[in-house]
């Protein structure tokens, strides 16, 4: 089959569903054409299952911390000591359950708006035409005018010699997407990488009653940040009983002894790090050290479509590829690999292409939130970012415990910290960070205030609600310095 459209769209994540629908109901004919399923990693693979999944583990943290404020449930009435019991089929199927319904939910929406779904596999055969290998056989050809590529990324294969996952039994060697579909707690969970997946699963996992073991090969967990956050977040996640090796090295993996993970360690792990040789015994490991593109299937050169040496897709400051018929959007691109740059990329071109707009990508404010116990929040410059590309400037900092604020101390979450960094003279807000209780919503606040071209003084001097978590935001300058 062949047919004309105005527009196609490769990939249903977050930007590319919004954009299919918005092109449909401008009356512009389109195409979008899915591999798996709707809602792109963030709805299958991503947001949606993995906090879904900590929301179990902060219940399970809760539960064991009852007598902390006094409350006894079960075995804790009666013996006054920690009890949980986890069942981890329940888990899943919660995860299950919600994704499910976030999915079809999305499917429903682009039917209605009038966009042809197509699952398959997409390619290109020239400049204007896309082959799609349809999930139940027939083969397509499809010309168009536009084409917008939102294929994601996917889990990176580890590179350790002599490594073959094939060793070992189903369920053992986990990526990101595989370790949603446990049945069990492990025993003893590796963690490769000590970036935010990394943290957010090892905590996790934790907290169900894994034993767990994080390799972070840089000298400090999240390489991005600060020292001083990474060194605060080191400190919640020993206090949970995650184990940290820094500075170390996965050498190789292979499989143990006995090859029942429900009963012992099947994987044996050689770690090679600041005390030297070591050896971990383990029941399973999960890889989470990277991420790739989805771009080697797309024959992109056959539509003179240019990639970095890592494979994303070069675009300039409207998303546009170096075919000006083809744009590129959200993970598949490279940058920050949140859902919520897709959906702004989306924003972009709906505004430029169907709203005659002019807008760019550049010098947009994108804020984070890391879902672990507390949450790391982050908008705008870190400290040493800041020093970096403002030398001449007077660059001050203001660095607070989270100790320090009521709200926490009444609900006993008083772990981490919150620290801004700000222009002297102008007295404009450049950065900031919060890792505590609701991490991510205090730093929305001063989001805002960075939006609005606000003075730390403001926040300062305004009149927050007491207590809230918001008010610490009165105290925080105090330090400034």
């Amino acid at each position: 089959m062949s047919t004309h459209y105005d527009a196609i769209v490769i990939g249903s994540g977050q930007g590319g569903t919004p954009l299919s629908m918005a092109f449909a109901k401008a009356q512009h004919k389109t195409a979008l054409i899915e591999s798996s399923h709707v809602g792109g990693c963030c709805i299958n693979e991503g947001c949606t299952p993995t906090k879904t999944m900590i929301a179990s583990g902060r219940v399970a943290y809760l539960a064991q911390r009852g007598p902390q404020y006094g409350i006894y449930t079960g075995d804790q009435a009666d013996a006054a000591q920690n009890y949980v019991n986890v069942k981890m089929e329940v888990v899943r199927q919660r995860k299950r359950d919600i994704v499910d319904s976030f999915r079809s939910g999305s499917e429903r929406r682009i039917r209605e708006a009038g966009v042809d779904l197509i699952f398959g596999t997409a390619c290109f055969k020239d400049e204007r035409t896309v082959h799609v290998r349809t999930l139940d056989g027939p083969e397509m050809s499809l010309t168009t005018d536009r084409v917008f590529i939102c294929s994601g990324e996917r889990p990176a294969t580890p590179k350790i010699d002599g490594f073959d996952a094939a060793a070992f039994p189903s369920g053992v060697v986990l990526d990101s997407t595989s370790i949603q579909e446990l049945g069990v707690v492990p025993s003893h969970l590796v963690v490769v990488g000590g970036g935010y997946i990394g943290l957010e699963f090892g905590q996790l996992f934790r907290r169900l009653g894994a034993a767990v073991t994080v390799i972070q090969r840089g000298a400090q967990l999240l390489s991005r940040e600060d020292a001083d956050v990474a060194q605060a977040m080191l400190s919640v996640l020993k206090e949970d009983g995650v184990r940290v090796l820094l500075d170390a090295t996965p050498t190789a993996i292979r499989p143990a002894g006995n090859q029942d993970p429900a009963t012992a360690a099947v994987v044996s792990v050689a770690v090679s790090g600041q005390d030297g040789q070591s050896e971990l015994q383990a029941s399973h490991v999960l890889f989470a050290a990277g991420r790739v593109p989805n771009t080697e299937t797309l024959n992109l050169s056959a539509a003179n479509i240019e990639t970095t040496a890592r494979g994303h897709i070069i675009t300039d400051a409207q998303l546009r590829t170096t075919n000006p018929r083809v744009w590129a959007l959200g993970d598949v691109k490279g940058g920050p690999a949140f859902t919520h740059v897709s959906y702004d990329d989306f924003r972009l071109l709906r505004t430029n292409l169907l709203e005659q707009g002019n807008l760019t990508v550049s010098e947009r404010l994108i804020p984070y939130v890391v879902y672990t116990d507390p949450q790391l929040g982050h908008v705008g410059l870190h400290e040493h970012e800041a020093r970096e590309q403002y030398p001449s400037r007077k660059i001050q900092v203001a660095s607070m415990p989270m100790s320090y604020v009521a709200r926490a101390l009444e609900t006993d979450e008083t772990r981490g910290l919150m620290k801004a960094v700000v222009d002297a003279e102008s007295q404009r807000i450049l950065g900031f960070t919060c890792l505590g209780i609701e991490g991510g919503e205090i730093m929305s606040l001063v989001e805002m205030a960075m939006i609005g071209g606000v003075k730390w003084t403001a926040l300062r001097d305004a009149i927050w609600a007491h207590p809230s978590l918001a008010e610490s935001l009165n105290n925080l300058w105090g330090s400034l310095k």
